[in-house]
């Protein structure tokens, strides 16, 4: 089969349109340290913000499409799918659209448990196969990409730009047999990127080692959000100071250095596992909405501030975030968006 790079397809940046997002439901017991229902309440309180903005599909368990129902209202679409856990920025497809055509696709990434890192490929059988039936069930040309690789690892700007960390897609646990330059290079023929701007090593004790949706994201081309510390003494310093001052010299695929807008992290929280990889950079882009998480930490109102001046053209929606983390991720972590075609 071609590459979406021969057949003219791309990722589009996430303030393109979207025509939906996607979510899945908790399922999964043993990913939280509370009750699941408790999890539950906190996934249908996500897709409600969301749907004030765009309409939402939830991917359920066939067992719990009533008590999804229930919770989340009738306006939110359910949609009955085998799944082991309720990540689908990771699990689902990553949706592509073509240059000329009105014509939309997806790729199907390579899954394994994150690199295994909790637990075993074993026990996420049906996340491996969810990307490529989410495309089936939405009659899609699906792409099978012969690349581990999770959606929450990398960000693109829509003209030609990736963004990610050497401590995710570097990983041994993830491609051991390719070099970094066969990984730039699946990337650039499965999301049409040209630029590739390497961070170095994610927040500490992030269950993804490394995900780059914790980190940094483009607001609009040339200008990155980028998470950072103060406190030298902080165990996160070191890798957001690096990370920084990559931004700092880096140029994206139109050759234009950036615009960094600093966002404070959150201050240090912890689990039974360690520190909680707490940032306001996971946040899901609507159609005219930004869904930010917070935390009851005393940042949450100049992050507030600082996100509304950055995205001065959408509606802020705040949304408690830390059960979600509590479980490994946050809101960009538990969506992932369906772009509008090209016209």
């Amino acid at each position: 089969m071609n590459t979406p790079l021969i057949d003219h397809y791309y990722m589009p940046a996430e303030w393109h349109p979207h025509q939906c997002c996607w979510m899945g439901w908790p399922c999964r017991p043993n990913s939280w340290p509370f009750e699941l229902s408790r999890a539950a309440i906190s996934y249908a309180n996500v897709a409600q913000a969301i749907a004030r903005y765009e309409p939402v599909n939830m991917v359920t368990l066939p067992e719990h499409q009533t008590i999804a129902q229930q919770l989340c209202g009738p306006n939110i679409q359910i949609v009955p799918l085998p799944l082991d856990d309720t990540w689908l920025r990771d699990t689902g497809p990553t949706f592509l659209i073509h240059q000329h055509h009105s014509k939309i696709a997806g790729i199907h990434w390579q899954f394994n448990a994150w690199g295994e890192n909790r637990e075993s490929l074993a026990d996420y059988q049906q996340d491996a196969l969810l990307g490529q039936r989410l495309l089936q069930h939405l009659q899609l040309l699906c792409y099978q990409a012969p690349l581990i690789l999770e959606g929450g690892s990398f960000y693109v700007d829509g003209q030609g730009t990736l963004l990610t960390t050497e401590e995710c897609l570097l990983n041994p646990n993830r491609n051991p047999h390719l070099t970094q330059t066969e990984i730039e290079n699946y990337l650039r023929d499965y999301l049409n990127i040209s630029k590739i701007i390497w961070l170095g090593q994610g927040l500490e004790n992030d269950e993804t080692a490394g995900h780059v949706d914790n980190l940094a994201c483009f607001v609009h081309p040339g200008t990155v959000l980028a998470l950072t510390c103060q406190d030298p003494q902080d165990s996160n310093y070191p890798a957001l100071q690096d990370n920084l001052q990559r931004l700092r010299h880096a140029t994206d695929a139109q050759g234009r250095s950036l615009e960094i807008i600093e966002i404070p992290q959150p201050a240090p929280r912890e689990d039974a596992y360690g520190r909680l990889a707490l940032s306001y950079i996971n946040f899901y882009r609507a159609n005219g909405g930004l869904i930010v998480p917070t935390f009851d930490d005393p940042a949450d109102q100049t992050a507030l501030n600082i996100l509304s001046k950055a995205f001065s053209t959408l509606q802020l929606t705040p949304v408690y975030g830390l059960d979600l983390v509590y479980g490994g991720g946050c809101i960009h972590c538990i969506t992932q968006q369906q772009p509008v075609p090209l016209i």
